[in-house]
């Protein structure tokens, strides 16, 4: 389990103040105790999403797909600083990517070290 405190919760809503989605993501966080997987689950079944419920690493799965998009040179130091804005607003324009999802996806990279995150996609190039 993934836990966020809410100090981190409290960080991650002054970055994303004016996105409703998010914010809207931040309070369900804040009601699954900060149990980030838990709560990833019941905002991808808000969006449509069946994922396997029983499966707690469902949370690391969605994050390694779209791990090419996250890791990309342009927002990585931002990341790597605490900064998810960016990366927030690259994710909504991506037609496929559950918009819902972006918060707790980038909070997981974000507790799991985006260097750490990334380093598969570097060892490639």
């Amino acid at each position: 389990m993934t836990k966020v405190t809410a100090k981190e919760i409290a960080l991650f809503r002054s970055q994303v103040a004016d996105d409703f989605i998010a914010m809207e993501a931040l309070d369900i966080i804040e009601e699954c105790d900060g149990d980030l997987e838990d709560a990833a689950i019941t905002l991808a079944i808000r969006a449509g999403q069946q994922p396997e419920i029983a499966n707690s690493e469902w949370l690391d799965a969605l994050a390694r797909k779209w791990r090419a998009v996250i890791c990309q040179e342009e927002f990585r130091d931002d990341l790597v600083n605490g900064s998810v804005k960016g990366m927030m607003e690259h994710l909504k324009t991506m037609p496929t990517f559950p918009k819902m999802l972006a918060t707790p996806v980038l909070i997981y990279v974000l507790k799991k070290s985006v260097n750490n995150f990334c380093e598969p996609l570097d060892l490639v190039q």
